[in-house]
């Protein structure tokens, strides 16, 4: 079904054990992490100017919510009208996350498939705190419990620095999305943890100093 990710997660392979030569393996999923997150970090500046836009049109959105509070269709036509005329999308944020999904991919299947390039996956092996980077969810105890502590502090951080009231239908649940991170430790392998760990923190940190510079 993913053939096609086949090229890429070899070369993610060779990459990450040339990493390895001067670092641990850990240390190199995190430098490749952040190699990626570097490249798409035009992105999250342009998501971050969507963010304000979107900001500024927020008082116009909560008038229309109380103008057409009893026509749901209404009230969608006139705010995707206030959008295009404001050139903003309410999806604008998603778009660095959306472009993350496949070196994600590429991460999971990197450290869940036994064989790639016809020979066997050498990386599955390699450990953190002797616990195999390949182990699933709990059975990668001690290092699940530390890398899930780590996504619960990113994700506190993250829910403070998003503003309560975004306007968008269901806004509150989306603002607790980052703790869904925690519990996704329960099934990935640990170096998609480590992976997670990585992006999310950059995100954290990437938001707010792109807030602090606007």
């Amino acid at each position: 079904m993913f053939g096609f990710l086949d090229v890429p997660v070899e070369g993610a392979y060779h990459l990450i054990h040339a990493l390895t030569g001067p670092f641990s393996t850990a240390l190199a999923i995190v430098l490749f992490t952040l190699g990626v997150r570097l490249l798409l970090h035009p992105l999250a500046r342009s998501a971050a100017r969507g963010e304000r836009a979107r900001a500024a049109l927020l008082p116009e959105i909560k008038t229309l919510q109380a103008k057409h509070k009893d026509d749901r269709d209404r009230l969608a036509a006139e705010v995707t009208k206030l959008q295009q005329e404001s050139g903003t999308s309410l999806f604008t944020g998603c778009l660095p996350l959306l472009l993350q999904l496949p070196f994600f991919t590429v991460m999971y299947r990197l450290f869940t498939t036994p064989v790639i390039g016809g020979e066997p996956n050498s990386l599955l092996g390699a450990t953190l705190l002797g616990t195999p980077l390949g182990a699933h969810g709990l059975a990668g105890g001690p290092l699940v419990f530390v890398i899930a502590a780590g996504l619960a502090v990113v994700a506190w951080f993250s829910v403070r620095q998003q503003p309560r009231d975004t306007g968008v239908p269901g806004g509150k649940l989306i603002r607790l999305l980052p703790y869904g991170t925690v519990l996704a430790t329960l099934v990935l392998p640990q170096a998609a943890g480590i992976y997670l760990l990585t992006t999310t923190a950059w995100t954290a940190a990437e938001r707010a100093l792109l807030r602090r510079g606007s």
